[in-house]
């Protein structure tokens, strides 16, 4: 058996250089260019340029200037080169670049930008994803070092059973939606604990949906009388989803943060707070706004 670890790590962002002094040119025998006269053509067009340079500046500055996420070192840990699964992987996508924009994708989508002070990012140092043969599809867990560090760990024997059902085209963001999913594992709050595995997967699910990564098996419209609200995955994302509409944009990162500051989740105080009603409610009311659905589903 072959063992290989790939470590990818996100430079960080350093200033950028500054450019040595160009030499004094030779000063030129030719004739200068006449002066344009005021209000000319080329006065006007040399205007037009400085006052666009000035324009980019201030954006560069801006740019610098706003706060960015923090980065985490992002690692790729393949236990078996050989097995089938890890072929597939490696011919699908690039990892590196995969891990970086799904973080991006999901601070984004949780925590929208670093200068937003209604939300806080947690301090996710480190992420590594390691690829090894082992039941089920996912999962993720602190690292033995502390829980900053996380480790995403995913079956080679799902991706080499399950792919081959899958089509070539939907390779790439099928992997990618498993480890978008996973990844929001890295980065929500769950009341210390005490919040519903149903609202924790559905909220990971959430965001894979708002990443145009839902599978063509997800339905929307697809809930029997009796389902709870925290069923979980894509049926709760959904919920969400309507939550999120019905509420306004930025309603999930209202209820991860509010996630983050309760200490032991209740429902019946997190939602009326949040939202002014019971989850129940809600619920019932978004199974009633579905029924008339043509059961194909809407994202």
């Amino acid at each position: 058996m072959s063992t290989m670890t790939i470590r990818s790590q996100i430079p960080t962002e350093t200033s950028p250089a500054v450019a040595a002094p160009s030499a004094v040119p030779a000063q030129s025998t030719a004739a200068p260019d006449p002066e344009p006269a005021p209000g000319s053509q080329e006065e006007e067009h040399d205007l037009e340029h400085q006052g666009q340079g000035q324009g980019k500046d201030r954006h560069d500055d801006h740019d610098r200037d706003t706060p960015k996420f923090p980065h985490p070192k992002l690692r790729l840990e393949i236990r078996d080169l050989n097995h089938p699964g890890t072929i597939k992987f490696l011919g699908a996508v690039n990892a590196s670049t995969l891990l970086s924009d799904a973080v991006k994708n999901v601070q984004r989508l949780l925590y929208r930008s670093a200068a937003d002070k209604h939300t806080t990012c947690p301090p996710t140092r480190s992420v590594t994803v390691i690829l090894r043969d082992m039941g089920g599809v996912a999962y993720t867990t602190g690292s033995d070092l502390d829980s900053d560090h996380k480790e995403i760990h995913f079956s080679l024997s799902y991706i080499a059973s399950h792919i081959p059902s899958t089509p070539p085209s939907r390779l790439p963001a099928e992997l990618t939606g498993i480890l978008t999913h996973e990844l929001v594992h890295c980065y929500q709050w769950d009341a210390h604990g005490t919040a519903p595995g149903g609202l924790i997967e559905g909220i990971a699910d959430w965001v894979r949906l708002n990443c145009d990564l839902r599978p063509p098996h997800w339905k929307r419209g697809e809930i029997k009388i009796d389902d709870p609200w925290d069923k979980g995955y894509q049926h709760t994302a959904y919920f969400l989803q309507y939550l999120e509409e019905r509420f306004g944009e930025g309603t999930v990162r209202r209820i991860n943060e509010g996630l983050r500051s309760t200490w032991e989740y209740e429902a019946k105080g997190f939602w009326v707070r949040l939202l002014g009603k019971e989850v129940e409610e809600l619920w019932g009311e978004y199974c009633g706004s579905v029924r008339g659905d043509d059961g194909k589903g809407t994202a």
